[in-house]
């Protein structure tokens, strides 16, 4: 039995993504396939984050934050939470920069793990359907020269690679990004609490009101 068969496999993988874009849409599908390339990044670095950082603390602690500047520490968010910090001198406006921005990468996770799920759901069925067509055309195949055996072997071929797809690939990838954002989560969170406490203890005149999101905006 020949497992190799690339006809088999454009179908249940094309047959796959095409079904899973129709039941959540083209962007869902977009944020998923972006998720699954973040797994090949670098993953979060606490410690780096936490040196680069440093500097800035020492800029708010040299000159208050009416005067510090906003520094870049090579992350996007912690870049636009440390901007927030500094705007609305506030530490409560850098947590709620936070809680947005971690809103959005955890909401982006859960898209790309709903999407996998139906992929999951559906790559079997359309291997079966694969296996139906192939059975249907069983008589032609034998009359072709084929034996009763392989024509049999290889319609079975999608059911196979259907059950792969499910089982060895979307569900395993559902998993990973949804452990990867747990754990970028509570790293981030950790280093979001340190932050302010260091900015707390550094003696500057920061504001205790709440910031709202609207502000933020704004």
């Amino acid at each position: 039995m020949d497992i190799f068969d690339h006809a088999s496999a454009a179908l249940v993988a094309g047959g796959t993504l095409a079904a899973t874009a129709l039941r959540c849409g083209v962007a869902e599908l977009g944020i998923t396939l972006r998720s699954i390339a973040g797994l090949a990044r670098r993953r979060f670095d606490p410690p780096t984050i936490r040196q680069r950082l440093a500097g800035q603390i020492s800029d708010i602690d040299a000159d208050g934050l009416i005067r510090a500047r906003a520094r870049s520490v090579g992350d996007g968010e912690f870049d636009r939470a440390t901007d927030a910090l500094i705007r609305y001198r506030s530490v409560d406006a850098l947590f709620a920069e936070h809680a947005r921005l971690s809103r959005d990468r955890t909401g982006g996770a859960a898209t790309a793990c709903n999407v996998l799920d139906h992929a999951a759901e559906l790559a079997p069925v359309l291997g079966l359907a694969g296996t139906l067509l192939s059975l249907g055309g069983l008589a032609g195949a034998v009359d072709g020269g084929s034996t009763y055996a392989d024509a049999i072997a290889g319609a079975v071929t999608t059911t196979l690679y259907g059950l792969v797809l499910a089982h060895f690939i979307c569900a395993p990838l559902a998993a990973a990004i949804t452990r990867r954002a747990a754990r970028e989560d509570a790293e981030r969170q950790a280093v979001v609490e340190w932050l302010a406490r260091a900015v707390r203890q550094s003696g500057s005149h920061v504001a205790d009101r709440p910031c709202a999101e609207a502000d933020l905006a704004a």
